[in-house]
């Protein structure tokens, strides 16, 4: 199976099936076959304001993006962000990013080349081919990285929309557990207060104030009382 029957084969599985961070993962196995003398691959989208996911060849190529996401610099971020091809041809003695550079030298990178993903509006990402030699990433490099990203970005993207459906929904479900409960917490208290509405729900939000515990917690807790059977 080639690269095209590969990315069409995983974008046909990614409803419910492929987690985001595995679909990465193989995306990076894929990369690793387009940029030839590359060492390892990583891929990351980062959404606003500080949610990212990160997938690579190895551990090594995941700490690499991980590193630059500490300290919001990089030539992954900046591709992602600048939307350009970024080459460091020699990480030992590029100044571009001083407190990133050590960390490549020490996993024995010494060479990178970082393209953008052109994904959607509220997320930026980039693949980076990473070399253990200097000097690796030349023309022919960046034409093929480029033609594979704008392949993948299709793919990612819409494994990308799908996941934020998947948690808007698992949000809207937690919304609605928690209004149920306290809708049924207010009713005790209205029973044994023999008050409305209104000032049930205000000794609720007076007691989570003054415990410092998130409303859903008293009121489940109210409940749970109310149902124990009596001694």
């Amino acid at each position: 199976m080639d690269i095209d029957d590969e990315l069409t084969d995983l974008a046909g599985h990614i409803h419910g099936v492929v987690p985001l961070r595995d679909m990465l993962d193989r995306v990076s196995q894929l990369a690793l076959e387009v940029v030839d003398k590359s060492d390892e691959v990583s891929v990351v989208l980062v959404a606003q304001p500080h949610e990212s996911t990160i997938g690579g060849t190895s551990d090594a190529g995941r700490a690499l993006d991980e590193r630059q996401r500490q300290l919001g610099r990089g030539p992954c971020l900046d591709a992602a962000y600048g939307g350009s091809t970024v080459v460091a041809n020699n990480l030992a003695t590029d100044e571009r990013w001083p407190k990133y550079s050590p960390t490549a030298v020490n996993l024995g990178i010494f060479s990178s080349l970082s393209v953008p993903l052109p994904v959607q509006e509220h997320v930026v990402g980039a693949i980076n081919w990473y070399s253990r030699a200097t000097d690796t990433f030349h023309d022919g490099h960046h034409d093929a990285a480029r033609e594979f990203a704008a392949k993948v970005a299709v793919v990612v993207t819409n494994a990308h929309l799908f996941g934020s459906m998947q948690q808007m929904a698992a949000n809207m479900q937690a919304a609605m557990a928690s209004r149920a409960v306290i809708e049924q917490a207010k009713g005790v208290l209205m029973a044994s207060m023999r008050c409305d509405a209104d000032t049930a729900f205000g000794v609720l939000i007076e007691q989570s104030q003054y415990e410092q515990r998130k409303l859903r917690e008293i009121a489940e807790e109210i409940v749970s009382r109310q149902r124990r059977p009596a001694d």
